[in-house]
């Protein structure tokens, strides 16, 4: 299917310098937020405490609802609507942890009936202590970073033939992340060091196509979770997933770019570099866009008709695959521009 016209030209390269300074303050803002804020907003499962959702057969106010718990020790409780007004739902977060307590669910249940007067039905509680909760963040670190690493084997080889090199050097770094994690080191300031010197040995070692990919995917990454601190969002365990999910859409995407750019550095070897790039770019245009369109329809109807359980989850995918195409086009192109001004 032919959505775009071949032949089609579009400068995408030429406005390379245009697309760094909007990514640049894009990123820039995304750490300031997080800056802000102190990190991401964490939900129960990082966070760890208690968190229950209730349904009223009538409307309710706040209030009220604060001072059926207060009677249970719990009036530093946040209580916030979820869903739709007339649904009569609210979400219940504590940062104690209440699994002790027997007979919670029925607890609840009169404590706020009797503070309301309205009947009231218990839809969920989940309970996550701090100390898994702290576990479970730091696993979220890893996984990502390993994923990211991974990537790189694969690209360097797919691409350059660099199947030995790159898994030697992804093996070393994971032994080093390894041995440090042992020692106690923070993990996020441990992820932060290791990402970063994770590039300068890519940089060092000329894995171009995979350097290309990792620094479009920690553009993607970032730039999603800092909108999501804009938002004031939770960051929770299907987040990761989606966070997971974004590396690997944005990855494919990717990677039939640089595809077409190595096809066409064997057929037009001796027109320079800027123009094979562009012109790969403008030939995978169509399969592009026609990919992110159809992908955004599903994700958009998840984010309008799913739900409160999987409104940030379909967010996150919203975000995630429109930052995502951006950056095949814009940030992982140009960096193998870098590459021949780094010879020159």
């Amino acid at each position: 299917m032919q959505f775009i016209k071949p032949g089609i030209n579009i400068d995408f390269i030429g406005k390379r310098k245009i697309a760094f300074f909007f990514s640049v303050a894009m990123i820039l803002a995304s750490i300031g937020t997080l800056v802000g804020h102190k990190g991401p907003r964490y939900g129960i499962d990082f966070a760890g405490g208690t968190l229950v959702q209730v349904k009223f057969e009538s409307p309710v106010t706040i209030d009220r609802i604060k001072s059926g718990l207060e009677n249970m020790k719990l009036a530093a409780s946040a209580v916030q609507q979820f869903g739709q007004a007339e649904d009569n739902e609210y979400l219940i977060r504590t940062d104690a942890t209440i699994s002790a307590m027997d007979d919670l669910s029925e607890t609840i249940e009169r404590q706020l009936k009797a503070a309301t007067g309205v009947t009231v039905e218990i839809r969920r509680v989940e309970m996550v202590g701090p100390q898994v909760g702290q576990d479970l963040r730091e696993k979220a670190l890893f996984a990502m970073f390993y994923a990211l690493l991974f990537i790189t084997v694969y690209i360097s080889g797919r691409f350059e033939l660099k199947w030995a090199k790159s898994a030697i050097v992804a093996g070393a770094i994971m032994g080093v992340v390894y041995l440090l994690s042992l020692f106690n080191v923070s993990v996020p300031f441990l992820m932060l060091a290791a990402l970063i010197a994770s590039l300068v040995v890519f940089w060092f070692f000329e894995f171009k196509y995979a350097m290309g990919a990792i620094v479009a995917l920690i553009h993607d990454v970032t730039i999603t979770v800092g909108i999501f601190s804009i938002f004031d969002k939770e960051f929770t365990l299907p987040i990761v997933a989606a966070l997971l999910t974004i590396i690997g859409y944005s990855l494919n995407d990717t990677i039939i770019v640089f595809d077409r750019i190595r096809e066409n550095l064997r057929k037009y070897h001796k027109e320079p570099m800027t123009t094979i790039v562009n012109k790969s770019i403008n030939e995978t245009l169509s399969r592009t866009i026609l990919t992110s369109l159809t992908t955004l329809v599903v994700v958009v109807a998840l984010f309008v008709l799913g739900g409160g359980i999987i409104h940030d989850f379909s967010f996150a995918l919203l975000v995630g695959i429109l930052v995502g195409t951006y950056s095949s086009v814009y940030v992982a192109s140009p960096i193998l521009l870098a590459w021949q001004s780094r010879r020159k």
